[in-house]
């Protein structure tokens, strides 16, 4: 099974995906470190990344999200995944269930979290835009959502208990 911790900059993905991941046993891929060069810079720039951007970034992504768990059976990933195709072409290269964990924050608080942030290419001057491309994650989806100003050891234990339960709707994701 692949896990992928989502949502906007600043949500926690990351501390919660390498949290997860160690919790499970599994692997963590840190979605960020797929991007390429290019996109990095447009990034860093101000410039918020464009379909065209992002389709090569999912396929790099979704390609060893695969080969991990073909290997492994388990994997953690964080990635923004923000609209629904994304993560549908993540599904589409993952030979696996495959599960979404949304982490959901105001953007008050996220505005804030990215002001703390040091030493990360993406300024706090692309959350809206990213708050704008989010497409929250639909009933038919194998997804949940969390709430991002809960602590990153009970976000853990609230994921964990969604993925023991199943991770509903598993009927949609079975291949």
């Amino acid at each position: 099974m692949a896990v992928i911790v989502m949502g906007v900059s600043g949500s926690g993905k990351s501390t919660l995906g390498a949290l997860l991941a160690s919790a499970l046993g599994a692997t963590f891929l840190e979605g960020d470190s797929f991007h390429d060069a290019a996109a990095v810079a447009k990034m860093r720039s101000g410039q918020p990344l464009n379909d065209a951007d992002r389709w090569p970034w999912l396929d790099r992504l979704g390609a060893a999200i695969d080969a991990e768990v073909r290997v492994n059976g388990l994997v953690v990933a964080a990635c923004s995944a923000l609209r629904r195709s994304y993560r549908d072409r993540l599904v589409a290269a993952i030979a696996a269930p495959t599960r979404f964990i949304l982490l959901d924050g105001s953007p008050e608080e996220l505005r804030q979290r990215l002001a703390n942030r040091a030493g990360h290419y993406m300024p706090s001057s692309l959350l809206a835009s990213q708050l704008c491309t989010l497409e929250r994650v639909a009933p038919d989806e194998a997804a949940t959502t969390l709430d991002a100003a809960a602590s990153p050891d009970r976000l853990c234990a609230e994921a964990i208990a969604w993925l023991d339960s199943g991770g509903p709707p598993a009927e949609e994701q079975k291949r």
